[in-house]
């Protein structure tokens, strides 16, 4: 089964290192935020997937290794404390360092005791990140530059693309090695049950502190793809939200899978970046997508992946084919009807449509542009749009669901048989 693994591996690097060709520098930076945001989240997946511990505090490791790569740019008069393709290590010796630190504290607890330490940790640095402004700049920050080296000059996308795919690359199989290795196999037991590592002799308190300081370190090189990216570095960078996005984009993507944090983190990124621009709203349609992958898809959208490919073993693809199709377009038909609702109460309530409602207040409510038409929020065809869709969708999702318990016992009354006679024979 690993082996089979290796041809749709080889297809997405492939297709990573096609991306630039295909897309335009806008698009193109769009994929380095990606790729930075999935560097991120496979470093927190080894102590949240891996070990068991719910850091929320990942953000300050994140940043002190933006900070650090910038000061490092910035080194000799702007020369730079290294080369330009080797300024990531700056941002990984301080994660390394300051994850020890950190790690030691936190990993005196463990469940939410330790969580509470990452983030009051993680708190602490950015409410004296704005004083320390010979280190963090205070507000406006600190900028650097790229230099030439290696007989390239970094000046453009598709350079630095290739710079961060390279690391991005080289950081995957070096986090996936250390899986395999006997650190890495007792990690597990960390998640399992670190009674019985303590147990059997191991030192489980520098066990958690190693995997603590690797994975900031790794947490550090993102932060270092990401100072070369913007060449800047803001305190901004410490604050919840970017440990929030972390914790949202893994358990989306899918803790229990190695790439699954990557691929959540990269589609949640896509999704901000497109989204953004065309409704003030999307933070909530990240937050509704975020519950309804907790309720609906606990093992995230890798595990998804994971029972689809069991569900067409068992039932082949043509089986599962009429099920996929309606579970589709009733996601589509859900969706749109919430879309719809969204955006037009957004309009709804906004200060723009009140303060048109005071100034035409004889003239009764006025319609509402949306999606190309004009909408009259008081009709009742208005909001039957938005009703009949969650109907029709709601009715599909049953569908859905009486063609999998369908599904279910064909499967189950043709093995039935099969085990009555092999206990005759």
């Amino acid at each position: 089964m690993q082996s089979k693994l290796w041809i749709p591996l080889a297809i997405g690097v492939a297709l990573l290192v096609a991306l630039p060709a295909l897309l335009s520098q806008s698009l193109v930076n769009a994929a380095i935020q990606m790729l930075i945001a999935a560097l991120f989240a496979c470093a927190f997946n080894l102590v949240c997937g891996q070990a068991g511990m719910l850091s929320f505090g990942h953000a300050a490791y994140f940043g002190v290794g933006t900070f650090a790569t910038v000061h490092a740019m910035n080194a000799f008069n702007g020369a730079g404390l290294l080369p330009t393709p080797l300024m990531p290590l700056a941002g990984a010796v301080v994660g390394l360092l300051t994850g020890i630190a950190a790690g030691w504290f936190a990993t005196q607890r463990t469940g939410t005791y330790f969580a509470m330490i990452t983030l009051a940790l993680a708190e602490l640095m950015h409410a004296l990140a704005p004083h320390l402004k010979g280190v963090f700049g205070g507000e406006a920050g600190i900028s650097a530059m790229r230099m030439p080296a290696w007989g390239l000059g970094f000046g453009s996308s598709t350079e630095v693309y290739y710079l961060v795919l390279a690391w991005v690359l080289l950081s995957l199989a070096v986090l996936y090695l250390f899986t395999l290795t006997p650190v890495g196999r007792l990690t597990l037991g960390l998640r399992e049950n670190s009674q019985r590592l303590r147990f059997l002799g191991y030192d489980v308190h520098r066990l958690n502190v190693t995997v603590f300081a690797i994975s900031a370190m790794f947490a550090g090189i993102a932060g270092g793809l990401q100072a070369l990216n913007t060449e800047s570095a803001n305190y901004v960078l410490l604050e919840s939200h970017v440990s929030a996005a972390v914790v949202l984009n893994s358990y989306i993507g899918g803790v229990t899978v190695f790439l699954g944090p990557a691929l959540g983190a990269a589609l949640m990124t896509f999704f901000g970046y497109a989204v953004s621009d065309l409704t003030r709203s999307w933070l909530l349609y990240q937050g509704v997508l975020f519950v309804l992958v907790m309720m609906f898809m606990p093992t995230g959208l890798a595990g998804f992946i994971r029972w689809a490919g069991t569900a067409r073993r068992a039932h082949g693809t043509l089986a599962l084919l009429p099920m996929l199709c309606a579970g589709f377009l009733a996601g589509l038909l859900l969706t749109a009807g919430t879309v719809f609702t969204v955006e037009l109460l957004q309009r709804f309530f906004s200060q723009d449509y009140r303060a048109m409602a005071a100034m035409n207040a004889g003239a009764g409510w006025a319609p509402i542009a949306l999606f190309g038409r004009d909408w009259l929020p008081t009709a009742v065809a208005t909001w039957a749009v938005p009703l009949g869709l969650w109907a029709v969708g709601a009715a599909l999702v049953r569908a859905t669901a009486r063609l999998w318990h369908a599904l279910q016992e064909r499967a189950d009354s043709t093995e039935t048989p099969t085990v009555q006679q092999g206990s005759a024979l």
